[in-house]
């Protein structure tokens, strides 16, 4: 019997179940809000709830539990270094969840999944840029070849 267990199943098997969860706690993360059905959110609000309550610890032991709770290495950077210090002072109710009405092809109530207190972008958007940065260097190097295989095709 399922005495006492709250859990909304989805019709979903347990690692598929467990993989949706960590996959709307890990977008919720690395984009601040979510557009779900009102199900998904309430129950990926009280999966991100814990998350937020366990990385507030800061220990390692919680960023590992993290880690294996969250798909990206990215989603856990941004988790202790921008959505933890923004929840400071707050004992709970880190989540808000914005009913949207319902969905036009199957009528399911949509809804908004987002952080009360909007978290501080600047440290995680410098790793992109980094990136974005390093690209180009690469990019320059192919050009040449293709100019010289455009001249060999024009000459014959």
């Amino acid at each position: 019997m399922r005495h006492q267990r709250v859990m909304k199943k989805f019709g979903r098997s347990m690692s598929h179940r467990k993989a949706l969860m960590s996959s709307l706690v890990t977008n919720l993360i690395l984009q601040s809000s979510i557009k779900t059905t009102l199900a998904k959110a309430k129950q990926a609000r009280k999966d991100a709830e814990k998350i937020v309550t366990l990385a507030r610890k800061g220990t390692l032991a919680a960023r590992r539990l993290a880690a294996s709770r969250l798909q990206s290495p990215l989603a856990l950077q941004m988790l202790f270094d921008s959505v933890v210090p923004s929840m400071d002072g707050r004992n709970g109710g880190y989540t808000r969840i914005m009913k949207l009405g319902n969905r036009r092809g199957d009528g399911a109530e949509t809804c908004l999944l987002q952080w009360v207190v909007l978290p501080a972008k600047a440290v995680v958007e410098a790793a992109p840029v980094a990136e974005a940065a390093a690209a180009p260097e690469e990019a320059p190097a192919k050009k040449p070849a293709a100019k010289k295989k455009a001249a060999a095709k024009t000459a014959e």
